[in-house]
């Protein structure tokens, strides 16, 4: 019951996305009459494919670097033993507790000293969405501890080195946590919107789907854009459903088995 409330509203957006009939909106739920008009229009009439191509960008670079990054801290803090170990583990902890929008001023003023803004904002972004993410190791150091110590030290005895360890031995063996790392590392620059919006300002090459489509909803563009937004938001779904589908499997494996132990 309560998943058939949940998936409700994207019910009607999809229905909607495909009334052709009128452009307003209307006050029934099934359209009169179905088509792929505000589809066509969507891509005709705005830059949507190219808002979709410069979220795509910055989703697949942002996920390889920060999945990347999540890995070798979660790595290095569930094998090595360091001094300030302990502490480090606590302060990280500790300091993502505070919402990461406190900083969004000092960002945007830091990034517009440095010409990361406006045209250049996509590269900011991604620095951004990167600079931190080795904090999010908890899930990642959880899965790594469940994998025996045994074969990093007969790995060590026959000569290899902690980078070989961890590119040959451990990742290979790691598939669900990677799987969990790369989705969760997508979903944030696919779906972020008040960052974005701050540091692209009204450069409209560079938007994403997420200002694009707030943009069509303002009040001059309500009336004319009301049926592409929601063909657009349909649209901007897929992506992410189509991958949580294919790696449903791994991404539970990952989840469970990081948040046994750690």
């Amino acid at each position: 019951l309560i998943t058939l409330i949940w998936l409700f509203p994207f019910f009607g957006i999809v229905l909607e996305s495909f009334r052709v009939e009128t452009t307003a909106q209307v006050s029934y739920l099934w359209p009169k009459e179905f088509g792929f008009d505000n589809y066509i229009r969507l891509f005709k009439e705005t830059d949507f494919f190219r808002w979709f191509i410069n979220t795509g960008i910055m989703g697949v670079a942002t996920a390889l670097l920060q999945t990347i990054f999540v890995l070798s801290m979660s790595y290095v803090l569930s094998r090595l033993r360091f001094k300030g170990r302990k502490g480090l583990m606590n302060f990280l902890l500790i300091l993502g507790m505070f919402p990461g929008f406190l900083t969004m001023l000092l960002i945007y003023k830091v990034f517009s000293d440095f010409g990361l803004t406006e045209s250049m904002a996509p590269i900011g972004l991604i620095i951004v969405y990167c600079a931190s993410s080795g904090m999010g190791y908890y899930v990642s150091k959880g899965f790594f501890d469940t994998i025996p110590r045994a074969l990093d030290e007969a790995a060590t005895i026959d000569g290899a080195t902690r980078n070989q360890i961890f590119w040959k031995i451990i990742l290979p063996m790691s598939k669900p946590i990677v799987v969990y790392t790369v989705l969760t590392s997508f979903i944030g620059p696919w779906t972020d919107f008040i960052l974005c919006k701050l540091i692209m300002g009204d450069n409209v090459d560079n938007y994403t789907v997420a200002i694009g489509l707030q943009r069509m909803l303002q009040p001059e563009f309500m009336t004319s854009y009301y049926k592409q937004f929601l063909a657009g938001s349909v649209l901007v779904a897929l992506p992410i459903t189509i991958l949580f589908l294919k790696m449903q499997k791994y991404y539970v494996e990952g989840v469970t088995a990081g948040g046994v132990k750690g």
